[in-house]
Order: C-alpha cells, then sequence, then structure tokens
C-alpha cells in the first residue's frame, strides 16, 4: 500500500483503474476485425465519440498545467479554449464530411491521391514520431505528480500506468478507447467541480471572496487587446488557438479516426460540437481551480509549504492541494481524474498510431494484399511495441529532460507543415505534387527559423535575424508560408506535373 495515501482514497483510485482497465477488455469480442479494431465497426453514437475527443484535449498535461498558469498569472491562456467554437464550425462544415465521405480509416491517404505517396508518408512519420514524444512527456508528467500522492517512485508509476492502457487498448482496439474515454471524462470532470468546490467552501470569507481577491489582482484578465505580435496578447493567443486546433481536427489522426467511428454523419458533427464545447467549459473550471488556489493560499499563506518546509512552485500548487487540501475518498478521485486526463491521451495514440502503420505503411508499401488475420496480427503487434516504446520513452525522460525537450521541438516543427499541406490542397485545386513539396520546405524551413532561433542554441553572429515573433504565431506563418509558397509555384508553372495523382485506394 502506498505510504500516506488514505485506505479510501485508495479504495476510490482502485476502483476506478479496475472499472476503466475492466470495461476495456470488455471490448475485446467487438474488436475481432480490423473494421472493429480501427473504426469500432463504424456505430458509436455521438455523444459517446464527443466525450472521448473531449477525453484526448484534456491531457495530464493540460489538466495540471493550466490551474498553474491561472495561479501564477491570470486567464490569459484561456484564450485558447475560446478559438474552440470557430474551429468546430470549420470542422463540422469542411472536416468531417470530407473525412466521412472518403471511406477511409488514416487521415493521410487522400494526401497520396492529391501530391503523391510522398506526402502521406510524410505526413505519417511526422504523425507517429508526435505520438512517441507525446506519450513520453504524459506518462512522465502524470508520474511527477502523482508520485508524492502515492508515495510510489516515478518508474514504477510510469511502467504501471503504460502496462495498464496499453492491455485494454490491445484487447479492445477504438472501441475500448472510445468508452474507457468516455467513463475517463466523466471522472474529470466530476474531480474538477469538486475541486471547484471544496477550495471556495474552504475560504474563510465564503465563496465570494475568491472573486474578490482575484477581481483586486486582475487574475481573470484575458491579456492585452493591443496589435504586438512580440507579446502573448490576447490575438496572439486566439490566432493560435484557431490554428491549433484546425490542426488538431483537420489532420491528427487521433481525431479524424473518431469521425468514422461515429454512426451517422450527423453524429459524428454532434462528437465534434461536443467534445469542444466541453473542453471550453472544463477548461475554464481548470483556470477557475487556479484562480480559486491563489485566493485560498493568499488568505491561507501558511498550508502552503512542503513537507520540508520550502515554498511550492505554482505548477505543483494543485498536486498539493490535492494531496493535502482535500477530504479523503475526494482525494482519491482527484488522483483519479489525473490518471484519467493521461489514459485518455495515451490510449488514443497507441490506437492511431496501429491504425496508420496497418493502412499507410504495411498494407502501401509491405504486403498491400495482407488478408483479415495477418492485418489484425500486425495491429496488435504494433499497438504493444507502441505501448513498450512509450513507456520506456517516459523512463528515459526521467534523465534526459533538456534532450526530450529537444525533440518535443523537432516534432513540433516536423508536424508544423501537416495542416498547411491539408489547406493546400483543399483550398488550391492548380496546386500539384511538386508545388506542395517546395512549400512543405518552406513552411518548416519558417517555423525552424521561428522556433530555433530565440533559444540560445542559435548562433550569436546570427543574432540580428532572430524572430521577433511570440512563438505561439509559429504555426500560424508556418501555415499561411505553406498556403502562399504553393499558391504562387502554381502560377509560376502552371504545367508541371500535368493530372493529379490517382493511385488506386489502399486497402482499408
Amino acid at each position: 500500500m502506498p505510504e500516506g495515501l488514505p485506505v479510501l482514497d485508495l479504495c476510490v483510485l482502485v476502483a476506478y483503474v479496475a472499472g476503466v482497465v475492466g470495461l476495456g477488455c470488455a471490448m475485446m469480442r467487438k474488436s475481432g476485425s480490423t473494421d472493429e479494431f480501427m473504426a469500432a465497426g463504424r456505430s458509436l453514437p455521438g455523444w459517446a465519440v464527443g466525450l472521448s475527443i473531449f477525453g484526448t484535449y484534456v491531457s495530464s498535461i493540460s489538466f495540471l498545467a493550466n490551474p498553474g498558469k491561472s495561479y501564477a498569472s491570470n486567464w490569459n491562456p484561456f484564450v485558447f479554449s475560446l478559438s474552440l467554437p470557430l474551429a468546430a464550425w470549420i470542422a463540422t462544415r469542411y472536416f468531417v464530411p470530407f473525412f466521412r465521405s472518403s471511406g477511409e480509416v488514416s487521415a493521410y491517404t487522400h494526401l497520396e491521391h492529391r501530391f503523391g505517396a510522398w506526402a502521406r508518408t510524410y505526413a505519417v512519420i511526422c504523425f507517429l514520431l508526435m505520438q512517441l514524444a507525446r506519450v513520453a512527456t504524459i506518462l512522465y508528467l502524470v508520474a511527477l505528480a502523482l508520485a508524492p500522492m502515492l508515495g510510489w517512485s516515478i518508474p514504477m508509476i510510469i511502467v504501471v500506468t503504460g502496462v495498464l492502457v496499453t492491455l485494454y487498448t490491445l484487447m479492445g482496439g477504438i472501441e475500448a478507447v472510445i468508452w474507457t474515454d468516455a467513463l475517463q471524462s466523466v471522472v474529470l470532470t466530476l474531480g474538477m467541480g469538486a475541486a471547484v468546490g471544496v477550495v471556495m467552501w474552504q475560504m474563510p470569507g465564503g465563496p465570494t471572496q475568491v472573486f474578490e481577491i482575484a477581481v483586486r489582482d486582475h487574475k481573470f484578465s484575458l491579456g492585452s487587446f493591443g496589435a504586438s505580435l512580440t507579446e502573448s496578447t490576447f490575438w496572439v493567443v486566439l490566432l493560435y488557438g484557431l490554428f491549433i486546433n484546425l490542426q488538431n481536427f483537420a489532420v491528427d489522426q487521433t481525431y479524424v479516426q473518431r469521425y468514422v467511428t461515429a454512426k451517422s454523419d450527423a453524429a459524428a458533427n454532434q462528437s465534434v460540437w461536443m467534445g469542444a464545447l466541453l473542453y471550453l467549459v472544463v477548461s475554464a473550471l481548470l483556470f477557475l481551480v487556479g484562480t480559486s488556489l491563489y485566493a485560498f493560499y493568499q488568505v491561507q499563506p501558511g498550508l502552503l509549504t512542503d513537507a520540508s518546509g520550502g515554498t511550492i512552485a505554482a505548477d505543483a500548487v494543485f498536486p498539493h492541494f490535492i494531496a493535502s487540501g482535500l477530504p479523503a475518498g475526494l482525494s482519491g478521485l482527484l488522483i483519479a481524474a489525473v490518471l484519467a486526463a493521461a489514459m485518455s491521451s495515451v490510449d488514443s495514440s497507441l490506437n492511431s498510431a496501429a491504425t496508420l502503420f496497418l493502412c499507410d505503411i504495411y498494407k502501401r508499401y509491405l504486403r498491400p494484399d495482407a488478408g483479415e488475420r495477418e492485418s489484425m496480427r500486425v495491429l496488435y503487434a504494433t499497438t504493444l511495441v507502441c505501448g513498450v516504446g512509450g513507456t520506456g520513452a517516459g523512463l528515459w525522460m526521467m534523465n534526459a529532460e533538456q534532450v526530450l525537450d529537444v525533440w518535443w521541438q523537432l516534432a513540433g516543427v516536423a508536424g508544423g507543415g501537416l495542416l498547411g499541406l491539408f489547406l493546400l490542397g483543399r483550398m488550391s485545386p492548380r496546386v500539384r505534387g511538386p508545388h506542395a513539396a517546395a512549400a512543405v520546405v518552406v513552411g518548416v524551413l519558417v517555423i525552424l527559423w521561428m522556433t530555433f532561433s530565440p533559444m540560445k542554441l542559435w548562433p550569436a553572429e546570427l543574432a540580428d535575424i532572430k524572430s521577433p515573433l511570440h512563438g505561439f504565431l509559429t504555426i500560424v506563418f508556418g501555415t499561411t508560408s505553406i498556403l502562399i509558397v504553393g499558391a504562387v509555384s502554381a502560377l509560376i508553372w502552371p504545367g508541371t506535373p500535368g493530372p493529379l495523382h490517382q493511385p488506386e485506394p489502399s486497402p482499408r
């Protein structure tokens, strides 16, 4: 038994984990074919898919980091969430119908039809690299947060979480992912609501005291409304949020694959709106938790010390409150919510990675005529390899945080061109493969420059050409440069090449 964790909290946590793993494994009988494993037979209700989309949005990173941001500063990062309604409207009007009508499970098959095999392979490799970095980061951060609460070592939490998620994802396929995500989303939402209520209830002056202190110290500020592009203004964060959310809805396999699992077009649209609006509400709760904790510890500063009497960093304030400020039972629920946020993100990455490997690599290049049994073995093996690889990368991250930071930056650079490539194919019918390739090269160079020039590793002799723009604008300028270069090059060389690439669709 973890030292320091009350029995009631431990029971709540064990019951939750057992319920999630049991539910996932119970889906094994429904994942016996490739279509069921990758697309759940295209039969799921919109509300369940929507909860799964929401669960994918709320990783343990945002669950723990957002309260820390509002605690240390204000609600400026919340503007990211305000872009979701517009992104959801664009997605349901243009993206969902496109992917549903294609009949493909992979988000990247159409890129080969449009620009050639290089575009499809480029997108798949970028996605797989990003998912490896994502899984490692999530497992490491959730272990970092839970270790002091549970009394377990960080490696043990990484391994246990990785094994459990890999187990039910392997056995139940995408249907297990979606239904467990739905359960985890409910736990997460209940946990956040409970946390807000407890903090406000414990305020000496009652709940209104939270708002009085927050208004006094400008904690609800959404940032400057000025026109600066070098600061995190309201407009910079809003633009960043719009492009990131469009990237999620348009080119992220973990989202696109969920559109396919819905039983109808209406259900798929419903899932997008439900996931987006629910995240908008819950992200507000996350920021409200941080603001409430700021007020709580302003009036009771003596409670904000660790076991050795030291000061607690902003990102660790919420975990500290979970461990020390909540009644027995409720702490277990919040710990389960933190774990839920991590598991619902990792399972999505594992299933999506396995799906892409089968559809876009194995059947495209290695065994185009692979039968059903062979394809299922590939899906199982890839899920297992990705689970083990992600868990191993999470363990490696313990001793190589700075190296992984660079890895994450590189993955972001590679993935930064995907939205531009997708939009180029949809918005510019005259653009062909070579035009798109040139545009992606330019776009990635722009992203590289904006990402690395502000860093210390940038050569001193090139200091005069550092990017003056805020980092949030990297995806904005990278995507825009791809669209401009692609359109202009198609005008300059309109006859290169002739027809669009239209190979035979690969087996699903």
